[in-house]
């Protein structure tokens, strides 16, 4: 039936008004029709004049009240209580202007014609609405997944009433905690303990849960999540409350389970006059403003209204992005703050210096650094010479331009790290320590932590993009651990630690609980839906493919070289104690490595890095992508001389290279 009707309900609005009409035409002389026929109970009547001239009258007069009562601006499809009353205020209206036709043009209508009509009008044209209507419905109920609703509270019965009317799900039944409202009826649905999911997939077909909880805390939806993964439901879920209040989404939007629901943790309340110290009033700069930490520190830094913010960036596009979405922001909240795009690179110190003078700026947050292990591994000397030489010459033009607080955001990476990336950021962090104890009068502090969820490198979008292609996910290997923490409690931390530095501080931020990164995979996989194949289900949905280890890569992080950790004021935030360098000691080292780097010598770059307090232990071959294909100035072309080792170089500490 509904094959037929389709072409019908794709028509213009225009047309489908005009048919409408027509069909209200000739229901309403229907109608009028069988009141006479059953109130008179004879044929002959119907021919009569009068008949024909009452029918003439009860037209026009119908069509005009039905005009402006709006029956024809209601789509039949989405009828609802107010099209409802607009049929009945309708009929009774036609039905009341027949003894007023009869009365003015003498035409001996019945009396109890107008009533019958009535009912047999509201039948007839408001029964051919609600027939198309329930067509239609019953047509998208066929082919929508069944859903489930988990929370019975005022988002779930939004939510529910929103995805009725909608072509992505149909609500079969809700799902709550709370015992008193088991087994009564919300939306038209029943509510169901938790423990009953089985049997709504069994009874109803429920594909998935829809997890409407916005208010709940991190930890509650956590709990949820654990108790649906099992289950092979696929889970989604309606916006936080956050998300909601600020505007960025409606309480209707279905999204992916948040990775943060998984891992994360509730954070906790900022203390304001920590996240206010460095900044309200002041003049705020941000290098590496486009990157994931950067771009969610400068967010933060605009809501605390500095005097003015400096974005700092080397990528013109991340520049552009970052500058328009905090202007929009600003715009929106109605902040009449000074919002500088600079471009530039933190290895210039004229720059920067420059910059810091001529805007009086008073806070600087470091966030630029290249952070990805492979790639800096591959690219040793760029590495250094951003991470470790720009952060001095940022904090050399920070003393310079009496900057008052210098924050530099490191990475668990940089303890005992295997790789060149993290040795460069604890290098960078030696840096800023040498440099503090000399120059007083500006409060260096780093503040240290592991990976965030939704950064550019994250592996968290890597496996959803490998999931909904189908797989296999990617993960180097079975026992991989990795600590977790979302970008805006990152961001705010690192705000609260710098507040409260003395001078050479370095900060750690409580993670939480490491994660294995296999387990990670896993549970996105089930809560997509799907089964994880391996050797126990090879009939599974997605295989998990194990790459090996990457260059530099280990199997855990940790946050501290030593024991020595002390609590601080903020339940997250601690303090460690480091060993470092004087500036006289740690000069001449920097020079060293900056010639070594100019020279392109990985192999004495390797034993600086060695040498240095860094703890750094590698784990394997110097693989620099210019160093492996021989490029290094003053060495015969590989052209000429032939590679060593089927063209790859030996470590470093068996083939010394001169410049």
């Amino acid at each position: 039936m509904f094959e037929l009707l389709q072409p019908l309900f794709r028509l213009p609005r225009r047309r489908k008004r005009i048919i409408q009409v027509l069909v209200d035409c000739v229901l309403i002389a229907m109608s009028f029709l069988a009141a006479m026929l059953l109130r008179l109970e004879e044929w002959g009547r119907l021919a009569q004049v009068e008949t024909w001239a009452a029918l003439l009258v009860l037209i026009p007069v119908s069509l005009v009240i039905f005009i402006r009562l709006g029956f024809y601006r209601a789509v039949i499809r989405y009828m609802g209580s107010k099209a409802i009353r607009a049929v009945l205020v309708g009929v009774v209206v036609s039905a009341l202007s027949l003894p007023m036709a009869s009365y003015l043009f003498h035409l001996g209508v019945p009396r109890s014609v107008p009533f019958i009509y009535a009912l047999v009008a509201l039948m007839t044209i408001g029964g051919v609405r609600f027939a198309l209507r329930a067509f239609y419905l019953r047509s998208q109920v066929l082919h929508k997944p069944r859903v489930v609703i988990y929370g019975a509270g005022a988002a779930g019965r939004q939510v529910a009433a929103s995805l009725r009317h909608g072509r992505e799900y149909l609500p079969v039944a809700f799902v709550d905690d709370v015992q008193g409202l088991h087994n009564t009826f919300i939306e038209g649905m029943k509510v169901y303990p938790p423990k009953q999911l089985g049997y709504l997939a069994d009874c109803y077909g429920a594909e998935r849960v829809l997890l409407a909880m916005p208010s709940a805390s991190r930890g509650r939806r956590r709990e949820i999540l654990a108790e649906l993964e099992p289950q092979g439901f696929t889970v989604q879920t309606v916006p936080g409350i956050a998300d909601v209040v600020s505007g960025r989404a409606s309480i209707s939007e279905i999204r992916d389970v948040a990775v943060e629901d998984l891992l994360g943790r509730d954070p906790v309340p900022p203390n304001q006059s920590l996240m206010d110290a460095n900044i309200r009033g002041r003049v705020v700069m941000v290098t590496g403003a486009g990157g994931s930490i950067g771009s969610e520190l400068c967010r933060q830094i605009l809501r605390q209204a500095p005097a003015r913010l400096l974005l700092l960036e080397l990528s013109e596009f991340s520049l552009y992005r970052i500058e328009h979405e905090l202007r929009q922001m600003a715009e929106a909240q109605g902040l009449d703050i000074p919002i500088e795009a600079l471009l530039g690179s933190i290895q210039h110190q004229q720059r920067l210096q420059a910059v810091m003078m001529a805007f009086g700026v008073q806070t600087v947050y470091h966030a630029a650094a290249y952070k990805h292990v492979p790639m800096v591994e591959h690219n040793v000397v760029e590495g250094i010479r951003n991470n470790v030489f720009g952060t001095r010459e940022a904090a050399k033009a920070a003393v310079a331009a009496g900057v008052e607080t210098f924050v530099l955001v490191s990475t668990d990476k940089a303890v005992r790290p295997t790789n060149v990336m993290g040795a460069t950021k604890r290098m960078a962090e030696l840096v800023c320590q040498a440099i503090a104890s000399d120059a007083p009068a500006t409060r260096f502090s780093m503040v240290r932590f592991g990976n965030v969820l939704g950064s550019s490198g994250s592996v968290v979008p890597l496996f959803r993009r490998q999931i909904q292609a189908g797989g296999p996910i990617t993960v180097t290997h079975p026992e991989i651990t990795r600590y977790f923490m979302t970008i805006p409690e990152a961001a705010q931390l690192v705000i609260q630690a710098g507040a409260m530095a003395r001078g050479g501080d370095v900060f750690v931020l409580d993670m939480g609980e490491p994660v294995k990164i296999a387990e990670l995979a896993r549970q996105m996989v089930r809560l997509s839906g799907l089964r994880v194949s391996d050797e126990q289900h090879p009939e599974g949905d997605i295989e998990i493919a194990y790459t090996g280890l990457r260059p530099g890569e280990k199997l855990y992080e940790e946050l501290l070289v030593g024991n020595d950790v002390a609590a601080t004021s903020h339940p997250r935030i601690m303090t460690a104690s480091e060993v470092c360098w004087t500036w006289d000691r740690l000069q001449p080292f920097l020079e060293e490595l900056f010639q070594a780097c100019l020279a392109f010598r990985h192999d004495r770059i390797r034993e600086l890095l060695l040498e240095a307090p860094t703890a750094y232990r590698p784990q394997g071959a110097i693989v620099d992508l210019v160093w492996q294909a021989g490029g290094v100035p003053g060495e015969a072309s590989p052209s000429v001389v032939p590679l060593r080792t089927g063209g790859r170089r030996r470590a470093a500490s068996q083939q010394p290279v001169t410049p």
